[in-house]
């Protein structure tokens, strides 16, 4: 059981913590709540750019790497379509340090032409490495497109296309910080050895005086219901036909995500689940092959992918995940094959809030999507899945209508 305190500065800023006496350190996680799907269409990347530039000065401090270095910390960011996440780890009794410096970025950061170019250029390479010199770079981008017709989700967190980072300006870098960083639209999570009272006199030190911002309310555009299977083929230099399959599924605040997760756990996650057992090992259709969901805040998308044996065709391929899929549908699970996925999820709960940074990152998300103390009822909303909810949801889920296939194909030559 997590123990949740919580406190709201003048300026908005939602403050959430858990004292943890077993450990030295303490887990500084500032979320904010923008991502790539706050993104206009025609500059997007914006969100991850930030996730850089924040590490590259603030309006006081010119450079923050050194002074948690010197402090015996660690620190890093994370940036998907929903959120912007920091997180910074110091000894307890450099604790306040953390506080200075998280604050100073959330004041203003430190704009100038010079760190602006230098963190474009690592972005724009990071792109062409990732999503267009690696093999499969581009699925991501491909798939996102099919499945979203009109939600932001249909470019992923790096943008759209490489130019929309090469070409920001300093002007319109300013606007998205003002718009998005700002205390009254983020969270800050501490966890580990520091009192609730010592958090809230360095949190009201440090980030009471940063005037908080009108933050406009979020209206993205609901994605319109799939109606028809959407195909593509593709050719590319890679070294192996691939198949991927995406269905659209319910948002991560929704009933039925937890289903949607344990179906995934189900189908693929461990030796003895039934896409490894039965095409991998049995039938030998797939080398390799996964099942996940996206767990975005908004209607995410049910993933799977595989990679055949050599000498099966992806039309053979896709029909033994149909067939697969199909058993879910109609074949009750076996009690004993639930129960070992809700097992394995509840040790994996209990082992992430024994570290105080998995603590910390997870109060601030669940605040985020509702309120932190719904951590502790996890467990409990999995092991409430039952097996009709499966076939159920496998039902209206697991159809072709609602089934965006890519087939991704080793190039013969003078096929594009």
């Amino acid at each position: 059981m997590i123990n949740v305190n919580r406190h709201i500065l003048d300026n908005g800023l939602r403050i959430v913590h858990n004292e943890d006496v077993t450990t030295q350190m303490v887990a500084l996680n500032v979320l904010y709540d923008v991502g790539a799907r706050d993104e206009h269409p025609e500059h997007t990347g914006f969100a991850h750019l930030f996730e850089h530039l924040m590490f590259g000065g603030s309006i006081n401090i010119p450079d923050y790497d050194t002074p948690v270095q010197n402090a015996g910390g660690e620190n890093n960011a994370w940036t998907n379509n929903d959120i912007t996440n920091y997180y910074i780890t110091l000894p307890y009794n450099n604790a306040e340090i953390g506080f200075w410096l998280e604050s100073d970025r959330m004041l203003s950061l430190d704009f100038n032409e010079k760190s602006l170019e230098v963190q474009k250029n690592v972005v724009t390479e990071e792109f062409k490495q990732r999503n267009l010199n690696q093999p499969y770079g581009d699925v991501s981008h491909i798939l996102r497109d099919m499945a979203y017709k009109t939600h932001p989700y249909r470019w992923p967190t790096i943008g759209r296309e490489i130019s929309h980072i090469a070409n920001a300006t300093l002007d319109e870098v300013k606007d998205f910080f003002y718009r998005f960083y700002a205390p009254n639209n983020a969270i800050l999570a501490v966890s580990g050895n520091i009192s609730f009272e010592e958090t809230k006199r360095l949190a009201e030190k440090w980030f009471g005086d940063i005037p908080s911002r009108k933050i406009k309310a979020r209206n993205l555009p609901k994605e319109e219901l799939q109606t028809e299977e959407r195909r593509m083929t593709v050719y590319r230099d890679v070294p192996v036909d691939t198949i991927y399959m995406a269905f659209h599924i319910c948002g991560r605040k929704e009933k039925e995500y937890h289903t949607f997760d344990i179906i995934s756990d189900i189908l693929c996650n461990g030796r003895s689940s039934r896409f490894i057992q039965r095409l991998v090992l049995e039938k030998k259709i797939f080398s390799s092959i996964d099942a996940y969901i996206s767990g975005s805040i908004d209607s995410g998308l049910f993933h799977i992918t595989g990679k055949p044996y050599e000498g099966i065709t992806l039309e053979e391929a896709e029909e033994a995940l149909w067939n697969e899929l199909e058993k879910l549908k109609h074949e009750n699970i076996v009690i004993s094959e639930l129960e070992k996925v809700k097992n394995r999820y509840e040790s994996e709960q209990i082992f992430s809030n024994i570290n105080y940074l998995l603590v910390a990152t997870n109060m601030a998300f669940f605040e985020l999507i509702g309120k932190a103390e719904d951590i502790n009822d996890e467990v409990r909303k999995y092991r409430s899945v039952s097996p009709e909810q499966i076939s159920e949801v496998s039902r209206k889920t697991f159809i072709k209508q609602n089934c965006n296939i890519l087939y991704y194909k080793k190039s013969s030559g003078n096929k594009e």
